[in-house]
């Protein structure tokens, strides 16, 4: 059975979320070992060295010159960045703080998506990004701790959001001209390349790390990065920024469920009605306004009538 185009960005999009709202998972046993400049290196290569195997199976090359800009903004922004300083942000900031200011990147993708790549914002779209981005913060602030927040948190997570807004945005343009390995695979190599001034501090923390720590690292660069990075890039190369972006906000969603079944944390009311919140929200923002009825046979007879 062949697939269309739509339901198979569609499947590549749930790809994505799926494994991106694993990573948080992992990242809580490699973050207790790894720093964050460290975590962020050590995933980049493992994804790096996954994409470069996937690269020479399908015997993907460099990618086209008009490519990349967009491979370098997004590498440098999204894939090293993004990633470090989100890593230290969500370790100054409670959860409920990091929901509200990390989750501004897809209202921020919507923004700048309209203003630079033309794309549409319609109502269905914005009642949507609205709806999921209270389910996201509720979401955080039902689980968030006693931990507090602190100025610098709210300005690296702030930081976070433009990073990953902005990396989306100029990856989009790069995918008219390569494929969606060839923009993800080099732009995690740029990021990882970025991140290099880490590298003492990967190789000292590995030594010292449990296992189990270390192959959830590995773990992150492979299929949260690896993988979903690629599928994510073959869904934006099929569809808006703007509509990608309210996507990821099925992730807290999808955060709350796996954290119940795999770390035993059974959500409150609260957590649950904000994951509804955002899967609502997900679903407004990517379905589409009814057809008009069916014209009547006098209605299309009318139609084919010449101009008088």
């Amino acid at each position: 059975m062949n697939l269309s185009p739509s339901r198979l960005a569609a499947g590549a999009a749930s790809v994505t979320v799926v494994l991106w709202a694993s990573a948080f998972v992992s990242i809580r046993s490699a973050g207790a070992a790894y720093s964050p400049g460290a975590l962020a290196l050590g995933r980049l290569l493992a994804g790096a060295v996954a994409l470069g195997a996937l690269c020479l199976l399908r015997r993907e090359g460099w990618p086209p010159r008009a490519a990349w800009r967009g491979i370098a903004i997004s590498g440098v922004l999204w894939f090293g960045f993004y990633m470090v300083v989100l890593n230290w942000g969500e370790q100054q900031v409670d959860a409920g703080t990091a929901a509200l200011v990390v989750n501004t990147g897809p209202l921020l993708i919507a923004l700048l998506g309209a203003r630079l790549l033309g794309d549409a914002l319609p109502p269905r779209l914005l009642a949507g990004l609205a709806v999921s981005f209270a389910g996201a913060v509720t979401v955080g602030l039902s689980m968030s701790g006693e931990g507090g927040s602190s100025v610098l948190g709210v300005v690296l997570c702030l930081l976070a959001a433009v990073g990953y807004a902005v990396g989306v945005v100029a990856q989009k343009p790069a995918l008219a001209h390569a494929s969606a390995a060839q923009v993800t695979a080099f732009g995690c190599l740029i990021g990882a390349v970025g991140c290099l001034p880490f590298a003492g501090q990967l190789v000292h923390e590995a030594a010292r790390a449990p296992a189990s720590a270390t192959l959830n690292m590995v773990y992150l660069g492979v299929f949260p990065t690896a993988l979903a990075f690629t599928t994510w890039a073959y869904a934006l190369s099929r569809t808006t920024a703007s509509r990608m972006g309210a996507t990821t906000y099925a992730v807290p969603a999808l955060v709350v469920l796996m954290s119940w079944l795999v770390l035993g944390e059974v959500p409150g009311v609260l957590t649950l009605a904000g994951g509804v919140l955002c899967l609502a929200g997900v679903a407004v923002s990517r379905s589409r306004p009814r057809r008009a009825g069916r014209e009547t046979p006098a209605l299309a007879e009318r139609r084919r009538e010449p101009a008088s």
